[in-house]
């Protein structure tokens, strides 16, 4: 193992004190070895803060929202809507009502699918997305694609895993009617040009969603600078609950597309011949929400914003490129993945070593990592491998921890090669 410097930051410091002191999950032994907990682009742990947010809520302020005229609903529903407008401020939307909670970055991008596919697409339209796309952005499209006629194309990326921009802007023809890309590849670490790819797509009058599943929790998302016309991410990738994410959408698309869902807020009035639909961003929030997930989800935010995203992104990027280093010292590793522009994950195989088989001695090593195709599949086939061993960082590791997994991993290749 090469030596660490006295100049190595080994943790991020929050409040004087190392932030994983922030995270009861850390501080647990897995087969008898301290928890490494490198799996953050599945999901985070989850702060003190957060955790006492969500024994709060149900401990005080427990009931429905949007309904009830007493003390409990009244107090839940002006959390609800604190937090709406927290992720407005989060991502600089012009409008808090622009801000639709739902279960997820999946739910998100399906609701899209499903209500812009049946307002827009016909036989003969084309839907683009690019190939280093999570199944999750892939698989809606295909389904309303199914259902309208319209042909689902690819933007393709080379061996780096670059999005091959010439190609992009040669698909993007009369036939185009929505561009949906992610920001940056969960299986790739890949930051891709979206600025540049929405500004190509809206000189043709073509709208754009992007995928910041695996962007917000790293970097400053800003709708406005970037001019998405629609964003979506999850709650539990960046420190908060399960069960919540979040759908931003330009009022002018809102307002054009049809409900996703029918029940709850989303009305204004209904009769058996005929139902009024609810303003933003109520018109997408049917039924009973994950009330005590968006609450807290705030909760989160406010821990984001204390630290502060330019902070995250520094050390988040040591973090990164002193792996990379390290990696690059055993024989026989190749990196997934080569973009110019990267951020949060690492992927990687091993040369006479299957991916699963090494997580599964990490793991009795006490340290967490991915094994798989991680949701890509059309990624592993594009680099003819079965899967790959996926690395991913939160601000809470350290360089002391990539140390231990540099060594576990040697320790892994000598018994299986």
């Amino acid at each position: 193992m090469e030596a660490i410097t006295d100049q190595l930051e080994t943790a991020f410091i929050y409040r004087g004190e190392p932030i994983r002191n922030q995270f009861p999950a850390l501080h647990q032994s897995v087969y008898g070895k301290p928890l490494v907990y490198f799996d953050n682009a599945a999901t985070t742990q989850k702060p003190n803060a957060v955790i006492e947010a969500i024994t709060a809520y149900y401990s005080t302020i427990n009931s429905n929202i949007h309904r009830g005229v007493h003390y409990l609903s009244q107090e839940a529903t002006e959390a609800y809507e604190v937090t709406r407008n927290s992720v407005a401020a989060f991502i600089n939307a012009p409008h808090a009502y622009e801000v639709i909670f739902t279960k997820g970055t999946t739910d998100g991008i399906n609701l899209i699918a499903d209500t812009f596919g049946y307002s827009y697409l016909n036989p003969g339209d084309t839907v683009l997305i690019s190939a280093m796309e999570h199944h999750s952005n892939i698989v809606p499209w295909q389904i309303i694609c199914g259902k309208r006629g319209a042909t689902l194309k690819v933007i393709p990326m080379n061996e780096s895993g670059e999005l091959l921009m010439d190609e992009f802007e040669r698909l993007l023809d009369d036939h185009v009617k929505i561009v949906a890309v992610t920001m940056v590849s969960n299986s790739l670490g890949t930051v891709n040009p979206v600025a540049e790819i929405i500004k190509i797509a809206h000189a043709k009058n073509i709208p754009v969603l992007l995928d910041a599943a695996q962007a917000v929790q790293h970097t400053k998302v800003d709708v406005q600078d970037l001019d998405c016309d629609f964003l979506v991410f999850s709650g539990h990738k960046m420190y908060g609950p399960t069960g919540i994410g979040v759908l931003y959408g330009k009022e002018e698309w809102l307002n054009k597309l049809p409900p996703y869902q029918g029940g709850g807020d989303m009305i204004k009035s209904v009769t058996f011949e005929v139902t009024e639909y609810n303003d933003l961003p109520f018109k997408f929030e049917a039924g009973t929400p994950n009330i005590e997930a968006a609450i807290t989800l705030n909760t989160a935010i406010d821990f984001i914003n204390e630290i502060g995203l330019e902070n995250i992104e520094r050390f988040e990027r040591e973090l990164y490129q002193y792996a990379l280093k390290q990696l690059s010292f055993i024989q026989g590793v190749r990196i997934i993945g080569t973009a110019a522009h990267r951020s949060g994950a690492i992927s990687l195989v091993v040369d006479g070593a299957h991916s699963y088989d090494i997580g599964v001695l990490l793991d009795k090593m006490g340290i967490a990592v991915r094994t798989g195709h991680h949701c890509t599949q059309p990624v592993m086939d594009f680099f003819e491998i079965p899967g790959t061993l996926r690395i991913s960082f939160a601000v809470y590791n350290t360089k002391e921890e990539i140390d231990v997994f540099i060594t576990s991993l040697k320790r892994a290749l000598t018994i299986l090669i």
